[in-house]
This record gives structure tokens, sequence and C-alpha cells, in this order.
């Protein structure tokens, strides 16, 4: 009897909902072209706590008009329901409220911000501030993380170790408040996912790096491989590479969604 086909799913991707380059039906014809067996869409949704709008994001009014029109989005490969919802402290209940009322097969949590300041827009930002400050902005996205994870909000996190994005790096020990972190992630039952788009970002690696990835799978935290695309070509990149990858660190499983389930499946050496 031949191989079974190898199960590869996608689903960190963005279309003109958000901050992509293309509409939700040529990206699901890129999935077909790419093999995948399933695929995702996962526009941005950022309710920020004083409502101010953020360009990237879809406007929040239309998120049911986003989510029809993903359903009604018609494709070969088994298209799911996600979007990539932002974590705030200060307004956890309002975000779980607008995003109770829809079909999502999963939700990303991520952040973007820390105290209004954007992680991941531009190096000059980060240039601008002292070492001190840098370490203030990576130890309050760690803080973030935890909270995200205690909130109940989300499903998987999206981009682990996003501040990196730039090269800058901190300066103090954050390891108390990492696994702080790694240790609300598993115990929220939550994923994460080797983002292949930091490969192509100044720091020139996967999100979460190769350390932290054994981490989480040390504490036994699912994981998902994604590509973070925002256009058709980047669907399934570098995926062979971060499957190696989490192999390599020990994964031997991967997980994908229906309706908020986890669902295990075996990662192929």
């Amino acid at each position: 009897m031949g191989r079974v086909a190898e199960m590869i799913t996608s689903y960190h991707n963005h279309t003109l909902w958000s901050d992509g380059t293309t509409e939700v039906a040529a990206m699901l014809a890129a999935a077909v072209e790419a093999r995948l067996t399933e695929v995702g869409i996962s526009d941005h949704f950022v309710l920020t706590p004083g409502r101010q709008a953020v360009e990237w994001s879809m406007p929040v009014e239309r998120v049911g008009e986003y989510v029809r029109a993903v359903r009604a989005a018609e494709c070969p490969v088994a298209v799911r329901l996600g979007v990539e919802a932002d974590y705030f402290p200060e307004n956890e209940a309002e975000v779980r409220e607008a995003l109770a009322p829809y079909p999502w097969d999963y939700v990303i949590g991520s952040v973007h911000f820390v105290d209004g300041f954007a992680v991941d827009s531009a190096p000059e930002p980060w240039e601008a501030l002292s070492p001190s400050e840098r370490d203030d902005v990576f130890r309050g996205y760690w803080a973030r993380v935890e909270g995200l994870a205690r909130s109940g909000n989300y499903d998987f996190v999206g981009h682990l170790d996003l501040p990196k994005k730039f090269g800058f790096a901190p300066q103090v020990d954050l390891g108390d408040a990492i696994a702080r972190a790694l240790d609300a992630i598993a115990a929220a039952g939550m994923a994460i996912e080797i983002n292949t788009a930091g490969a192509l970002k100044p720091c020139r690696e996967f999100y979460p790096s190769r350390g932290l990835l054994a981490e989480c799978h040390r504490r036994g935290i699912p994981l998902l491989i994604n590509a973070d695309a925002h256009a058709p070509e980047h669907l399934a990149w570098e995926f062979d590479a971060a499957r190696r990858l989490a192999w390599e660190v020990g994964y031997r499983s991967l997980v994908r969604y229906e309706r908020r389930r986890p669902i295990p499946y075996p990662l192929a050496p």
C-alpha cells in the first residue's frame, strides 16, 4: 500500500479584508495550487481599548460581513474560518463579546501593542528607545502573552516572540516572565505556531526561536505550522524547514481546528 498523503494546513493568512494583498478567492485558489489539505483565512480584528481605528485591521463593525464572505467562498480545499484578534489587558471582556456571535474554527491571539507601542510596525521607534525602555517593551510583551492565555478568548498564539522582528533583543534576563507566559499557554490548553514569516524579516528567524519552541514542547503545548501569508505565493512558505524544526525539537504531531476544537494529526519526519 502506498504512503498516505501528508496533511498540510495553513491557517494564519490575510486578505484584503485587512492587510493582505489579494481577495479571499485568490488566496483559496493558491491553496489548491499549493496542494494544501486545509486553508484558513484569519484577517486582523483589532478592537483597541479606545476603539481607535487601526489601518491594517478590518473595521470592527464589518466583522459580520467578513465572516459571511469567508463562509460563502467555494474551494475544493477545506476552508476554515479564523480571525487574528489582538489582546489588550484593558478590554478582555469586550473582545470576547465582540467575537462570540460568530462560528469561528479558531481565533488567533496576538500582541502587537504594548501600552500603545507598536512592536512590529517599523524599526525606527525601536531605535528611538533607550536599552532600558526596550527591555520594558519586551517585559510588557511577555506579560501580555500571559494575560492573553489566561483570558480564555483565543485558541493559539500568533508569532510568539514577535518583538525580535527588527533584530533588537532584551538586555535583561526575562526567563521568569517567558516561563510564566508559556506556563499560562500550557494551562489554558492553547497551541502555538511556527510562523515562517519571521525568516523574511530582519530577525531572519522563524517565530518562535528554536529555544522557545523546545520550551513549548517540554510543556506539552500543541503546535501548528503557519505562514502568516499576506500574498498567495507565501501560503506554504518554508513549511518543509518548519516541519524539520518541529521534528528536531521533539514534536510528533500538529493540530488543526474545527469550531474551536483542536484535532491532532501526525507530523511526518
